[in-house]
C-alpha cells in the first residue's frame, strides 16, 4: 500500500434480528426530545413504526415526527428539519428508513447551528461546520441496504429548483453515534427498491477499487465483497425473503462505504457525479441512475486502468486469461458485469429512466466533475458519455 490515511470510525453497529432491542440502551446516553425522521409512511403500514415510538415512548422520550422524507431529499425538506429542531430544542435526531432519511438525518444534525448559508457553506463550497460548532447526535434506524449512510458522514441533497444533486462527505464528527441493522427490515421495501440498492452497494465498491496501481489490501476486500454481493443479489432476485441472502447484503452495504476499503485509494466517484445529475433530471432511483452510466463510463476507464480491469475481470467474475489479451480479459469482465446487471434487473441507459436528448445539455451542465482514478473527464466527456448512454 502507497498511500498515507488516518483511519476513525467511531459509529456502533447493532445487527441481526435482535438489534432493535438495544435501542432502548442507546437512548439513555441522549435528552428526552427526539426528531423522529422517517419517510411516505411505509414505516407506518408494516409495523416498524409502532415498535420504535413505543420503545421511545418507554424510555421517555418526547417525539418530534418529521415524516415525508423523499427517496431524494430537497433542500426545501432540509430547511423545513432544521427549522423543527430549533424549535423544538432536539437532543437527538434518529432516522427510520433507508439511506435517504439517513443521509437527510445528518444533512439537519450539521445544519441546524450554523450561522450562515449551510446550503451554501457545506453542499456548494464542500465545507466543514467549524470545530466549535454545536453539532446534534444522529441514530439510524434502517430499513434499506444500499447508501452505507449508516457508518458514514455522507449526505446528499437536491435543490430542485436549480435541479442541482450535491454530495458532501462531512467529517467523522457527523458519522451516526449508533446504527440498527436488522435484514428482515429491509425485506418490506418494494424489488425495485432492494434492486436498486444493489447496484448502489456494487458502484461504492467499484469506485474505491478502480483507481492505482499498487498492491493493495484494500483491493482484496473490495474483490471479496463484490463476489459476495454477486452471489446474495442472485439469491435475493429470486427470493426476497432469503434471510441469509438479505442479510449478507446488508452487512456487505455498510463495509462498501464506511470508509475502510478506500483506505490508501485516491477513488473515482465520476459514475456517482453523473448519476446524481441524471437523478436531479429524472427523479429516478439513485442505484438505478448508476447503473445506467456505468457501462459507458467504465469502458473509457478501462483503457487507462486495463490491469486493474483485468484483475477485476478474473478475481470477481472468474474469466480465464488463457489464450486471451489482456484487453479481451477486460472486455471480458465488462461483459460479465453487464450480463449479472441484466440478470438481476437494472436499467442499461438512462433513457429508461426518462431522460431524453434535450436534457442532455442539462444533465452536463450540473454534473460536478472531480479527478477521477483513471480519467480527468471534461464536460464534454461527461457529455458523450450521457449520449453514449441515452
Amino acid at each position: 500500500m502507497l498511500g498515507n490515511f488516518s483511519y476513525h470510525n467511531p459509529t456502533k453497529l447493532y445487527f441481526g434480528e435482535d438489534a432493535l432491542n438495544y435501542l432502548k440502551d442507546e437512548l439513555q446516553n441522549y435528552g428526552p426530545k427526539v426528531l423522529l425522521n422517517y419517510g411516505s409512511g411505509s414505516v407506518k403500514r408494516n409495523g416498524i413504526y409502532d415498535r420504535v415510538v413505543a420503545i421511545l415512548r418507554e424510555a421517555g422520550k418526547t417525539v418530534v415526527e418529521n415524516p415525508g422524507v423523499m427517496s431524494n431529499p430537497t433542500l426545501e425538506k432540509l430547511n423545513e428539519g432544521v427549522k423543527t429542531a430549533r424549535e423544538n430544542d432536539i437532543d437527538l435526531i434518529l432516522a427510520l428508513g433507508g439511506g435517504s432519511v439517513c443521509d437527510y438525518s445528518k444533512a439537519v444534525a450539521a445544519s441546524v447551528f450554523c450561522e450562515g448559508d449551510y446550503w451554501d457553506l457545506y453542499w456548494l463550497k464542500q465545507q466543514n461546520p467549524p470545530r466549535g460548532q454545536r453539532l446534534l447526535p444522529v441514530g439510524c434506524i434502517l430499513t434499506m441496504a444500499g447508501t452505507g449512510s449508516e457508518m458514514n458522514a455522507g449526505t446528499v441533497i437536491t435543490d430542485a429548483g436549480h435541479t442541482l444533486k450535491m454530495g458532501h462527505v462531512f467529517d467523522d464528527r457527523l458519522m451516526p453515534k449508533f446504527s440498527i441493522l436488522n435484514p428482515r427490515f429491509t425485506m418490506t421495501v418494494p424489488e425495485n427498491q432492494m434492486k436498486a440498492g444493489i447496484y448502489d452497494i456494487m458502484n461504492h465498491i467499484m469506485e474505491q477499487y478502480f483507481s492505482d496501481f499498487d498492491d493493495n489490501t484494500s483491493d482484496y476486500l473490495s474483490e471479496g465483497l463484490m463476489r459476495s454481493l454477486i452471489v446474495s443479489s442472485r439469491i435475493a432476485v429470486k427470493n426476497p425473503q432469503d434471510y441469509e441472502a438479505r442479510s449478507n447484503i446488508m452487512w456487505t452495504a455498510t463495509w462498501a462505504l464506511n470508509t475502510l476499503i478506500g483506505l490508501g485509494k485516491h477513488q473515482d466517484w465520476m459514475v456517482h457525479m453523473i448519476g446524481h445529475s441524471v437523478g436531479a433530471w429524472t427523479h429516478a432511483p439513485h442505484g438505478y441512475t448508476l447503473a445506467a452510466v456505468s457501462m459507458a463510463y467504465y469502458r473509457r476507464a478501462m483503457k487507462e486502468g486495463l490491469p486493474k480491469f483485468v484483475r477485476f475481470a478474473v478475481n470477481v467474475w472468474g474469466v480465464s486469461g488463457e489464450g486471451l489479451s489482456d484487453v479481451q480479459i477486460a472486455e471480458k469482465g465488462l461483459e460479465a458485469l453487464k450480463a449479472w446487471m441484466q440478470e438481476i434487473g437494472l436499467p442499461l441507459t438512462i433513457g429508461e429512466l426518462g431522460a431524453t436528448a434535450d436534457m442532455i445539455d442539462g444533465i452536463t451542465e450540473t454534473t460536478v466533475v472531480y479527478p477521477a482514478g483513471y480519467l480527468n473527464l471534461t464536460k464534454e466527456d461527461v457529455k458523450d458519455i450521457l449520449k453514449e448512454s441515452l
